[in-house]
Formats: structure tokens, C-alpha cells, sequence
């Protein structure tokens, strides 16, 4: 059995690059979603040739329709159609601990490497988390950078998680840390790239966009910081929760509890719920995503719009039901302040 989470990266025998996707996944299994193909017109150059990056999930899995189509299954469980990469198919897991540590015992780094190991250092300083708990993500982790790419870190742990938030807090405050907040400039870029599978205003989009912690610059290059779960703080099983199809909705909601909006997944507990569109299914008691770009959307406390697949939730463990909105399947899905 093979354990793998979000952050790291897998390979499969046809030398395609997978990014895992979340904490649960099926026996013998890994949801992950091809990232970088090998590709002759590619831009970035691997151990065995050149390859080239997916990005959006519609680009994702029509390479593995045409490529791989026995890994897009319809996943019982999740009630949803999912790419799932057998473990015995699997030729690399990209761990990135590991790789964070080989950098910083190497001598001969780029430009790129040796930004990854001084904002992994500043962060590590500030926060006092263990070594053990930070890695990189990303085109780093797989040495297929570009000059245009960024820094992918990722904080393992709830509390590690916590602290580096907090110390993130003060470094961007501080003038003589590498760290900066996007400018309205560096915004529009984000929405212009973000908004091809994220549809909304720019409006909405920087409202919240430019008061995230986990995202901005460091020493003129984008960072976006992940924030994961320990094995150990994971409880649910691969179908200890069951997740069915309920269809489509517009939502509005106050957020009851942002504690868990940090990590990937993330997690809003919300109330004072109306359908403004789609079925009138109750009770809705949270919006969840799987998407990074989801986490630290709003705070607890305000008001919120979403739209997106309705699910419902049975918890086996328990017999306890109800519905969740999940973002971020589609470019339709998504959550702005009301």
C-alpha cells in the first residue's frame, strides 16, 4: 500500500506526472490528476525528454481520454468521475520533505532552487516549525521549472500549519522580509490566469484575493503556500463517508466557523442558508473544496455567495446526514463575499 497526499507528486510508467489530490483515497488506489506529459513540444526539459503542463481540469482529462482512459473511473464513493492511478503503476513518488532537504544540503542551486530554500528558511525562523514538516511542491519537486515558475511550499501538520500562518502574518509586514502582498497589477495577472477556470468579476476576485496570507511574492516571484494535514489528524476512511450527486445550486450563507479554511481540503461551516437557485435541499452545513485557490475565501462571520455541486453527506460511523456545497469542478463553481 502506498500513502501519498496532497503536495506530492507520482509518476507512472509512461513517464506521465500526477498531483495527488487530498487525504482519502480508494484501495490499491491514488485520485490524482495529470500535471506534466511528455510532450516533444514541451518547454520543460526532464531526465527523459521534454514535457509539457495541464492545468484545467477539462484539459486534464481530455489527455486521458485520449491517452489513459482506463484511469477515469466513476468512484462509488465520492459519487463522481475521478482519475485514479493504480498503485502498481506507479515508477516515482515525489516527496516534498525530501526534496526540500536535498536542497538545502546542495551547493549548486538556481535561481529558482536558491529562492525555495531562503523563503523556506525565513518561514522556518519565524515559526519555529520542524524541518520534518516543510517541503516543496510543484514544478521544483519535479525539476521541470521554468523561468516563469513559481514557489509551490507546502506545511504539513495542523499546528505547524497555525504557526507558519501566524509568522507569515509578520513577515509580510516586515519591510526587510522577501515576503510581499500581490499589488493591484499582480492581481489582474492572477485573475487573468485564474479566471479561465474560475469564472467571476475582478471585483470579487481581489476583495478577497488581496487579503491571503498563503499567496504573493517573494523576491519578485509568485509563492502559494499549502497547508495539509498530518496522517495522523486524518479520521475518515475511504468509505467511512459516503458523497451523493444532489445536483447544482446558488447559495446564500453566513460562515459559522472558518477554522478549517486554511488547509487543503478546506472546510466553511455555514448557516443561515438560502437556496437562491437550484433544489431546495436542507440542511446545507458547509462549502468545501478541494482546490487550493478555495482556502481562506472568507471569514467567519460574513456573508457569502457560492455556487456549486450539492452533495449529500452520510456518515457511516454515525448514521448522521446532510448536504455540503463543493467548489471547484467546474468553472462555474464559486464563492465570493456578499
Amino acid at each position: 500500500m502506498m500513502l501519498a497526499r496532497e503536495g506530492e507528486l507520482i509518476k507512472t510508467e509512461n513517464q506521465v506526472i500526477f498531483d495527488v489530490k487530498g487525504l482519502v483515497h480508494p484501495p490499491n488506489r491514488i485520485i490524482a490528476f495529470p500535471r506534466y506529459i511528455p510532450s516533444p513540444e514541451g518547454t520543460r526539459r526532464g531526465e527523459k525528454g521534454l514535457y509539457g503542463k495541464i492545468y484545467s481540469f477539462s484539459e486534464r482529462f481530455q489527455f486521458l481520454k485520449q491517452n489513459m482512459p482506463d484511469l477515469i473511473v466513476h468512484d462509488p464513493v465520492f459519487d463522481e468521475t475521478l482519475c485514479e492511478v493504480p498503485v502498481d503503476t506507479v515508477v516515482e513518488r515525489y516527496d516534498p520533505v525530501e526534496k526540500l532537504r536535498l536542497l538545502c544540503a546542495s551547493k549548486e542551486l538556481g535561481d529558482l532552487e536558491r529562492k525555495v530554500v531562503h523563503l523556506t528558511e525565513e518561514l522556518q525562523e519565524a515559526s519555529g516549525i520542524p524541518w520534518s514538516s516543510i517541503g516543496i511542491s510543484g514544478s521544483v519537486l519535479t525539476g521541470l521549472t521554468t523561468l516563469q515558475s513559481d514557489v509551490d511550499p507546502v506545511v504539513y501538520g495542523e499546528e505547524n500549519g497555525r504557526r507558519a500562518y501566524e509568522a507569515l502574518e509578520g513577515l509580510l509586514e516586515d519591510d526587510a522580509s522577501g515576503f510581499k502582498r500581490y499589488t493591484h497589477g499582480e492581481l489582474q495577472a492572477l485573475f487573468d490566469f485564474r479566471s479561465k477556470d474560475t469564472i467571476m468579476s475582478f471585483e470579487d476576485f481581489a476583495r478577497v484575493e488581496r487579503r491571503k496570507t498563503f499567496q504573493g511574492m517573494y523576491e519578485s516571484t509568485d509563492y502559494f503556500i499549502r497547508f495539509v494535514k498530518d496522517w495522523s489528524q486524518v479520521t475518515e476512511q475511504y468509505g467511512d463517508i459516503c458523497y451523493k450527486n444532489a445536483g447544482y445550486a446558488k447559495i446564500t450563507a453566513t460562515i459559522a466557523d472558518d477554522s478549517e479554511a486554511l488547509f487543503t481540503p478546506c472546510t466553511y461551516r455555514i448557516e443561515d442558508v438560502t437556496v437562491a437557485e437550484g433544489a431546495k435541499l436542507e440542511p446545507i452545513r458547509e462549502i468545501v473544496s478541494f482546490r487550493g485557490r478555495f482556502c481562506e475565501q472568507a471569514q467567519k462571520g460574513e456573508a457569502v455567495t457560492a455556487q456549486g455541486k450539492v452533495e449529500h453527506v452520510t456518515d457511516k460511523r454515525n448514521g448522521k446526514t446532510h448536504y455540503r456545497i463543493i467548489l471547484g469542478n467546474q468553472p462555474a463553481d464559486y464563492m465570493v463575499l456578499s
